[in-house]
């Protein structure tokens, strides 16, 4: 397991959040209300949020464009991960990926297995980096999005958590966008 290191000092980062709903508005958005109150108590920074319907292609617009924005370090979404037919958000992230974190969804399941057992299997969160930016993609509940957030991503996001964490190479994920002059 890991740990915290103390001595370390707690860097804060900017994340967007996104619920993707065909019937949530913001009065009734559960989800990424646990979210944003969870990223706040940790000390990170909302930096953007919105809901949007499940539209495989608007999501992944809006995936692209926060990555862009050099103020947004990771995406966070929730929603749209079952498997019904209207469930898109797992491949408007696949559509952005550079790189898939092919270990969060394995051990979002494990998490997920000690809460509801072998409905687990109904997930498909994922994970992934795309121009510099990490982002992730949430079941619809809230109780997923509380241990998403509570089990892994609290901790992945913390510099301070040890042996390592999504922080420390945070600057190093847009290194192969870096131009060289030869």
């Amino acid at each position: 397991m890991g740990r915290i290191d103390d001595t370390r000092p707690f860097i804060p980062v900017n994340i967007a959040v996104l619920t993707v709903s065909d019937t949530r508005k913001a009065a009734d958005d559960k989800s990424g209300d646990t979210l944003a109150k969870r990223i706040e108590e940790a000390g990170h920074k909302i930096a953007d949020r919105m809901i949007l319907r499940d539209e495989r292609a608007e999501i992944a617009d809006q995936l692209r464009a926060w990555c862009a924005r050099e103020d947004i370090d990771v995406v966070i979404s929730t929603g749209g991960t079952g498997l019904t037919g209207r469930d898109v958000t797992v491949e408007a992230h696949r559509d952005v990926y550079e790189k898939e974190i092919d270990a969060f969804g394995t051990v979002f399941t494990m998490v997920s297995m000690q809460k509801i057992g072998t409905s687990a299997v109904q997930s498909r969160a994922t994970g992934g980096v795309a121009q510099g930016t990490y982002l992730f993609a949430l079941p619809g509940s809230p109780g997923a999005c509380k241990d998403a957030w509570d089990e892994i991503l609290k901790y992945q996001l913390d510099y301070r958590h040890m042996p390592c964490n999504f922080v420390e190479i945070l600057p190093r994920l847009g290194e192969h966008l870096a131009r060289t002059k030869g």
